[in-house]
């Protein structure tokens, strides 16, 4: 009878044992955050960096694209402009 009293007296332990978080496992988990964001911030960061830069480069080479498109009707320009001169000087 002892026995079954004991095992008894075990799983009323087991079962009505309080779960209460304690100042430990509050710290775990402070810590836990902090290396989980201190790990991703560096990403983050460079991935942002990465976007910026990025924009900042399509934004440099829309500019390029369209001072090269302007040099070559500049240079045609100044090719007739030669042209006519030179055309113009002859008949003269």
């Amino acid at each position: 009878m002892s026995d079954k009293h004991e095992l008894l007296d075990e799983v009323d332990q087991v079962l009505n044992k309080k779960k209460r978080l304690d100042f430990s496992y509050l710290v775990f988990i402070l810590l836990l955050m902090s290396f989980v964001s201190l790990a991703l911030f560096p990403k983050i960061y460079i991935q942002q960096q990465i976007y910026f830069k990025s924009r900042d480069i399509s934004k440099l080479k829309g500019e390029y694209d369209t001072l090269v498109e302007e040099n070559i009707l500049i240079n045609e320009s100044v090719e007739s402009i030669r042209f006519k001169n030179q055309i113009l000087d002859t008949l003269f």
